[in-house]
């Protein structure tokens, strides 16, 4: 953040950092009128970065020995079409689920990635090139709540439309009164067995798709949060004195931090992409 008339103290740089730039100003919780436009955007191009990798790598794919870059690809390839196969029994939904799988890991993987981008970069350039010392951005869509609970939306409407496809609209809405608990003979029994039934069926897509976008949002929220805390033992030796040993401190701390989140990336992107193909696989089966 450009200097003020005093320096920030590290509540308030945490806040500023963890402020989006919006369209208006949040005021409430639950608020589907205000519009992430860094979230948005960074997204956007990093997905079609994303289609641009997975293209090119297609596009000089050949039968020869591959290089580094085509084996990477081959073995991602490979590694999606083994997870997919194990969770979807249709070849048919294969042709189109796998390929998806394939995009949301190395999507995902590309928007966790930005966390790797020291924390001042891009927020001090675009206050730079927009003139303003105090504009917010923040760069790493996956730890913007909208942003998962996006993504997993866009799971449970493919999960629907796959349970509509796979068993009909009739079997889908017999399977909904009548899973996980059965039915009943007897009318009256029947009837309270499909509400219960009903209500249960809700409950776990709800479940399924809150904690689909939960999990990578938290994980995500928090190492932004870890590698904000480490910037600020920066900014604490520039000072102070008494902090010379906090640069080397930050350097350590920052690049072991670095080298673990790469993990943590990669580890989430997977889980986001196996939890896909998971609920997926679920929609092809019967109760």
């Amino acid at each position: 953040m450009a200097a003020d008339a005093h320096a920030p103290t590290a509540s308030e740089y945490i806040v500023h950092h963890l402020q989006h730039l919006q369209n208006i100003k949040q005021k409430s919780v639950i608020d589907f009128s205000v519009v992430n436009y860094d979230s948005v955007a960074v997204s956007v191009v990093l997905g079609f970065l994303s289609l641009f990798v997975l293209w090119l790598a297609a596009r000089k794919a050949h039968s020869g020995v591959p290089g580094r870059f085509q084996a990477a690809v081959e073995m991602l390839v490979e590694m999606v079409d083994n997870q997919a196969k194990a969770n979807i029994h249709n070849a048919e939904s294969r042709k189109f689920i796998a390929p998806l799988a394939l995009t949301v890991f190395v999507w995902i993987f590309m928007m966790n990635a930005m966390d790797l981008l020291p924390v001042d970069l891009l927020p001090v350039l675009w206050q730079g090139a927009t003139g303003d010392g105090h504009a917010y951005l923040r760069v790493v869509p996956t730890a913007d709540l909208s942003t998962t609970l996006g993504l997993s939306t866009a799971v449970l409407v493919l999960c629907l439309i796959y349970s509509v496809k796979i068993k009909g609209a009739g079997g889908w809405a017999h399977e909904l009164v009548t899973a996980p608990f059965g039915t009943s003979k007897n009318p009256i029994f029947a009837v309270v067995l499909g509400v219960i039934n009903l209500a249960m069926q809700i409950i776990e897509y709800v479940a399924k798709t809150v904690s689909h976008g939960m999990r990578l949002f938290g994980n995500m929220y928090a190492g932004e949060l870890v590698f904000m805390l480490i910037a600020l033992m920066g900014g604490a030796a520039a000072m102070s004195l008494s902090g010379v040993l906090l640069p080397v401190g930050h350097i350590i701390a920052g690049s072991i931090w670095a080298i673990f989140h790469i993990l943590i990336i990669t580890l989430q992107a997977f889980i986001f992409m196996m939890l896909t193909l998971i609920y997926l696989g679920q929609a092809h089966e019967a109760h």
